[in-house]
């Protein structure tokens, strides 16, 4: 009987281990699917196809089992947002949680690529096209996770929203009517695809993972010089052109003051211990004392740093002059701005002025800035994250951080939702290609992925 019984147990436990690959390996092919699918879209503005993508979407969760009541595709001008509710169980008086994520990517042109910038194709380490990584990952990851669970027939203890805007590279206006909508507005936080996620160092070594709880106030300001102009055979001491260059060689020289907060200091001393080397130690000299100026020197000679120890101001566009054989009469350039939280776009637009040293330049401040608080960690979220992060690196360091860049995030906080980004992907933040020639994502990083948001779910919904 013993040996009948064990025998049963053992013929159990192997179908239960087949049954598990296999759902794994339907994981895996649909969330590929997914992601070829929507990275095939170009989804970038003025062609219309975020809409498209959204249809798309919309049409793989219904046929998971999520009803069309529960699906929602916004229009806005050109683009859309989606919202689709995953139903919790009935009566919970719970808040939902939000995931948030972006449809839309920068634009890329084939001329300039190796490869086809909305193709998806690979080698032995890496997927590449325009979105690989921001932020169609993050928008596949989310959708295949809603279906994979729904296939599963789990029910969270509330309900879940895809909240997926349509023009954060852009506008952001849809991202902000979604942080007003009434359908989620009542959420009790929200979590973006769409920042946070592992440090690698060069040789593949985890550092840390870092939950995104804070942004960069994003500005930008238009310079004008105008000018009655004239003949270019008659040239003038006052010129447009050159009074523009003028000050912006005088912005570009300026360096705006080191800024800290508790967040950033512990963020470089955890980063600094992993990192080690010359960086690392400046990293770790930062965080005991952010006046140490060859420390902030040493930081903000690299890319991927350099936005986490003050405001930034750079400029990105020009135009200027009406013909080639006439003085200019007008020369324009943008300065776009990453602000450390708690100083405000006002202050920042003034010390432009004064570096500029030129009163006849009219400066503009373009769309709406935003400027969003700190989301406080809590210990569920970083429970959660540290349980995801653990199937893949034993013992790792989870460290909130400030993001240089703008996220869907920052309107969220603005409407008082709490917002922390926390993605899959684990990678070395020098290899990062967003929004640059080449995009691409390691393969790696793709397929360890693929139970993060799973596990986060069931662990904050059970």
């Amino acid at each position: 009987m013993n040996r009948i019984l064990l025998v049963v147990i053992t013929m159990l436990f192997c179908v239960g281990q087949v049954y598990a690959q296999s759902e794994k390996q339907q994981h895996t092919d649909k969330t590929l699917e997914i992601y070829r699918a929507v990275i095939e879209i170009p989804t970038v503005k003025g062609k219309g196809n975020v809409p498209k993508m959204a249809k798309y979407l919309a049409s793989e969760l219904n046929k998971a089992g999520i009803p069309n009541t529960d699906i929602h595709i916004l229009p806005e001008g050109e683009t859309a947002s989606l919202i689709v509710r995953y139903a919790g169980q009935e009566n919970s008086t719970k808040k939902p949680i939000l995931f948030l994520g972006h449809m839309d990517v920068v634009e890329a042109y084939a001329k300039d690529w190796v490869r086809h910038p909305f193709k998806l194709t690979e080698d032995d380490v890496n997927f590449y096209a325009r979105g690989t990584i921001d932020n169609k990952l993050g928008v596949t990851m989310l959708t295949s996770t809603f279906i994979r669970l729904k296939k599963q027939g789990f029910v969270p203890d509330r309900d879940l929203f895809l909240v997926f805007s349509g023009d954060e590279e852009t506008d952001m206006v849809t991202t902000k009517k979604l942080a007003q909508h009434p359908m989620i507005a009542n959420a009790e936080y929200a979590l973006n695809s769409d920042a946070g996620g592992g440090d690698l160092s060069p040789n593949g070594k985890a550092l840390a993972y870092l939950i995104q709880a804070a942004e960069k106030t994003y500005a930008t300001f238009e310079l004008t010089v105008t000018n009655k102009g004239g003949h270019s055979s008659r040239p003038r001491k006052d010129n447009a052109i050159y009074e523009l260059m003028d000050a912006l060689k005088n912005i570009q020289a300026h360096q705006f003051p080191v800024q800290s907060s508790p967040m950033t200091q512990e963020f470089f001393r955890i980063t600094g211990q992993q990192l080690g080397g010359e960086l690392g130690a400046a990293m770790v000299d930062f965080s005991k004392d952010p006046r140490n100026k060859s420390a902030s020197d040493r930081i903000s000679e690299e890319p991927s740093y350099v936005g986490t120890v003050r405001t930034t101001c750079i400029t990105t566009m020009l135009r200027a002059g009406h013909a080639e054989n006439a003085l200019p009469q007008s020369a324009t350039a943008t300065v776009n701005c990453r602000i450390f939280p708690e100083t405000r776009a006002t202050e920042v637009e003034q010390t432009l002025k004064s570096v500029a040293n030129n009163k006849n330049i009219k400066f503009e401040v373009l769309g709406d800035v935003t400027e969003s608080p700190i989301s406080e960690l809590r210990n569920d979220v970083v429970d959660a994250v540290e349980e995801a992060v653990s199937q893949r690196y034993q013992n790792l360091n989870i460290i909130a951080y400030m993001e240089s860049g703008g996220t869907d995030g920052m309107h969220f906080r603005k409407a008082g939702i709490p917002t922390w980004a926390i993605s899959s992907i684990f990678m070395d933040p020098n290899e990062m290609y967003a929004h640059g020639l080449n995009e691409r994502l390691p393969k790696k990083a793709f397929y360890d992925g693929l139970d993060h948001w799973t596990i986060l779910i069931k662990k904050l919904t059970r």
